[in-house]
């Protein structure tokens, strides 16, 4: 086969490779369906979950896991929280801002984690405005101790079975998405 030929031949092959992804449905990362996908079952694993777990980091840089109650996420991927201001979170987002949020499907057929950077608001409109009444049982003495926790995301991943999300074949690395301007 001579050098045209050769040329032809890998043209026409990568053509037909395109073609047949184009045919079985299969989307590429990071073209815009793919985004829209993804960030779309994301939000239904998050809404759909009750609750979820907000990681945080110990004075010795060691993760501490707890159950939250979420507010449902924001358009984007912001999520908030309630506390207690004595709470041992509100000194570790004091000392180190960092955090990661996981959901998990109701069904365990999925999650989504979040990883972004966790604020202390203690704005009172805020906090009137996110106020869960059945919450008052943790808040006996009323709202004085109640704060709130904004954490805004920089990337977040997914994994869906149900959606055909199952992360790479060989490292089980998941989809994920960098989020632009937080």
């Amino acid at each position: 086969m001579n050098h045209a030929n050769s040329v032809k031949f890998l043209l026409v092959s990568i053509f037909i490779f395109f073609v047949s992804l184009e045919c079985t449905g299969q989307e590429k990362p990071g073209t815009d369906s793919m985004q829209i996908k993804l960030h779309t079952i994301a939000k239904e694993i998050m809404t759909a979950a009750k609750t979820c777990t907000l990681i945080t980091l110990d004075e010795d840089g060691r993760p501490a896991a707890r159950i939250m109650d979420p507010f449902p996420p924001e358009e984007n991927f912001t999520v908030w929280f309630g506390t207690n201001t004595y709470s041992r979170k509100v000194g570790q987002i004091k000392n180190d801002p960092r955090a990661t949020i996981f959901y998990v499907s109701p069904d365990m057929s999925g999650y989504v984690l979040i990883q972004g950077n966790a604020n202390l608001v203690n704005d009172p409109e805020e906090k009137t405005r996110r106020w869960k009444k059945e919450w008052e049982q943790f808040y006996p003495g009323g709202r004085e101790n109640y704060l709130l926790i904004r954490v805004e995301p920089l990337r977040f991943e997914v994994v869906s079975y149900p959606h055909g999300l199952t992360g790479d074949p060989v490292t089980w690395t998941p989809q994920s998405v960098t989020l632009q301007g937080n």
